[in-house]
């Protein structure tokens, strides 16, 4: 029987944020939801092209070294594997910006979609944004154009992480994962913080994840925190691990919650006490 593909975290914290965002019925609602998303990140990237070109964002004259200026729009109607997408093509006053996301005459956009909706879904790295833009623009990008396209960008993330959650969950499940990550120019040990909820009506939804030093439970306390002003008023359930003051910080902030230590985390710990030679009928017998 074949395997069933493992998905990114990732990819799938931002597919379930999507799906939360537009909560598509059916197969066409999903098809327009994708679309959607296209259109507002092609438009975005066009904007930052322009914004590079003359070397000033919008209204920022104070920063203005040219005596180029922008001049309106042109519509354009572009077509991809999800259909039609209006765009609104930026236009500057000597008429010598050429767009590369959507080259002029380009009509046909359906090679560069994956890549482009694939940086939603990347860590929004420098190197990875560098790569994607790469691939769809045949060139090597400056700093400030990338700069540009994350400062745009970032604002659709900044809004999910702070947009309003359910008064009450059933089950909140809450753990970090640790990575390794470059930071001035040496390499530092991150946890990225994640809180999943389940809701009243059974559907799971993440509620958060946030980029922290190494895991305690004064961060964790912080993000109960943000939890409750983001309108949690209640947890039924707060499934974790064993760290040192974390049920602590949960009851602090949600003193009526239950917490359910992590079967999986209990197992893996009793697994510290049995010989490597016992391990697979312990686990067996488990």
């Amino acid at each position: 029987m074949a395997r069933r593909r493992k998905m990114d975290p990732e990819r799938k914290a931002f597919i379930n944020s999507l799906l939360e965002h537009y909560q598509p019925k059916d197969a066409q609602d999903i098809q327009d939801m994708l679309k959607d998303l296209l259109g507002e990140t092609l438009q975005g990237m066009l904007e930052a092209e322009m914004d590079d070109h003359l070397g000033y964002s919008k209204y920022d004259y104070k920063n203005k070294e040219t005596d180029d200026s922008r001049n309106g729009y042109s519509p354009k109607t572009v077509t991809s594997s999800m259909g039609t997408i209006d765009l609104d093509i930026p236009r500057d006053r000597k008429g010598d910006f050429e767009p590369q996301i959507v080259k002029k005459n380009q009509t046909d956009i359906s090679n560069i979609e994956d890549q482009v909706l694939s940086m939603y879904a990347k860590g929004m790295t420098t190197r990875d944004i560098s790569a994607h833009l790469k691939d769809v623009y045949g060139v090597d990008a400056s700093a400030e154009m990338i700069s540009h396209m994350t400062d745009r960008i970032l604002p659709i993330a900044k809004e999910w992480q702070n947009r309003p959650l359910e008064r009450k969950y059933a089950i909140v499940f809450m753990d970090a994962v640790h990575f390794h990550v470059r930071e001035d120019n040496r390499t530092v040990k991150k946890a990225v913080y994640v809180a999943i909820g389940v809701k009243l009506n059974g559907k799971r939804e993440v509620l958060g994840m946030w980029v922290g030093g190494n895991e305690s439970a004064k961060y964790w306390l912080s993000v109960l925190n943000e939890i409750k002003n983001r309108g949690v008023e209640d947890i039924m359930i707060v499934s974790v691990d064993g760290l040192t003051g974390f049920g602590d910080a949960i009851h602090a902030v949600f003193p009526q919650a239950e917490i359910q230590r992590c079967i999986v985390h209990q197992i893996r710990y009793s697994t510290k006490f049995i010989s490597y030679k016992d391990l697979k009928p312990f686990m067996a017998d488990l």
